[in-house]
């Protein structure tokens, strides 16, 4: 048990100096203007099946250099791409097209699109760390991060609402088993008290936790992974948005446009999930971002199935609100063999969360584009 605790406290530490990285400088947030993306018809669906697999793998090799020769998406590509399939709790299901209505700006960036997942991938030493004790696990940020009930994460982004991959809820044709009836999982202590007066030396920290579910009561899929998932755009689209049926009553984290990858605090990003092969333990890890498109980060940040969905973050100074502020400003997709220059290569593939998206999921949580304007 002491031995674990040290390596907590060492753990934030080490949190502390990577992601102060660079403070004498202040990495500062970038201010976006935000497209608006609004609803513009709502229609009924058949339900759905519930048929599909939770895949851990998708095809696909265009990496960031193929991405970058695709061509820039017309106004209806978009608004194809972002229209989105609602799913209540009931099974019904309703398709939204919208309309978008101010473009954001790309001249530092550059377009590309999707990519693929294959078993999650270990790159040499493992540097993966288990978060311990309630202390830590009930406190913020580890506290964001929640199970899934089909075997992902998902990180909390409002009272009610959770950000996850979409392809924990959906194979890109169908529904996966299991989302019909989707919970969240929430870390808590075993015992009404916390455990306190119990001699705790010989038992597991992973023992004294457990998990509270929460029923979801609708999910929101954009159109571009159900209809691009058979092709190289599908990645870029991999993000889906939970409501719950009440308050899960948490600190939870905001989301934010995704920097450059030379914006970002030592160049790194950070997060958390449930990896499978350590059952029963929250995950925390962080890495260098290795190369980027205008929809996905690549990086070889340590990572196993059941971290898909996690939300990646980082923490920058908010200049108007003179603090250090984390963000989410990506959703772990999962693991792509990439072709480079004729040899394969692979990386941990994340979705960025774009202005547009930005403006889409902001709308989905807020039910309105007001509040979503300016970030």
């Amino acid at each position: 048990m002491a031995e674990k605790v040290s390596a907590a406290c060492a753990l934030l530490f080490l949190i502390s100096c990577v992601e102060s990285h660079n403070s004498g400088s202040k990495p500062t947030w970038p201010t976006y203007k935000v497209p608006v993306v609004l609803p513009q018809s709502t229609t009924g669906l058949k339900k759905p099946h519930f048929n599909g697999e939770a895949r851990l793998d998708v095809p696909g090799s265009c990496g960031s250099e193929c991405h970058k020769q695709f061509p820039m998406p017309t106004l209806d590509e978009l608004k194809g791409n972002m229209a989105y399939e609602t799913l209540y709790s009931n099974g019904s299901r309703t398709l939204t097209e919208v309309g978008i209505y101010v473009f954001p700006n790309r001249a530092d960036s550059e377009r590309s699109e999707g990519k693929s997942r294959h078993k999650r991938q270990i790159y040499g030493y493992d540097s993966r760390f288990n978060i311990y004790g309630k202390n830590f696990l009930l406190n913020y940020p580890f506290s964001t991060s929640v199970k899934l009930s089909t075997g992902c994460t998902g990180t909390l982004v409002a009272e009610k609402h959770v950000l996850t991959a979409a392809h924990c809820i959906h194979d890109g044709k169908n529904y996966v088993k299991g989302a019909q009836k989707l919970r969240v999982g929430f870390l808590k202590s075993k015992f009404k008290d916390g455990g306190k007066g119990l001699n705790q030396t010989n038992s597991g920290s992973s023992e004294k936790m457990k998990f509270q579910w929460i029923r979801v009561k609708r999910t929101h899929v954009p159109k571009g992974w159900i209809k691009g998932n058979s092709n190289d755009i599908g990645m870029d689209y991999d993000y889906a948005l939970l409501e719950l049926k009440k308050p899960h009553k948490r600190k939870f984290m905001m989301i934010g446009v995704s920097p450059t990858g030379r914006q970002l605090p030592g160049g790194r990003i950070h997060f958390s999930g449930f990896d499978n092969d350590r059952p029963g333990n929250l995950v925390y890890r962080f890495c260098d971002v290795k190369e980027e498109t205008y929809d996905l980060l690549y990086q070889q940040c340590d990572a196993q199935p059941g971290a898909s969905g996690s939300g990646v973050y980082v923490r920058m100074w908010k200049r108007d609100k003179q603090k250090w502020e984390r963000k989410i400003i990506g959703i772990f997709s999962g693991h792509q063999w990439v072709d480079k220059n004729g040899d394969k290569q692979d990386f941990n593939v994340a979705v960025r969360i774009t202005p547009l998206k930005y403006a889409q999921i902001c709308f989905w949580i807020k039910g309105n584009y007001i509040d979503c304007r300016d970030e």
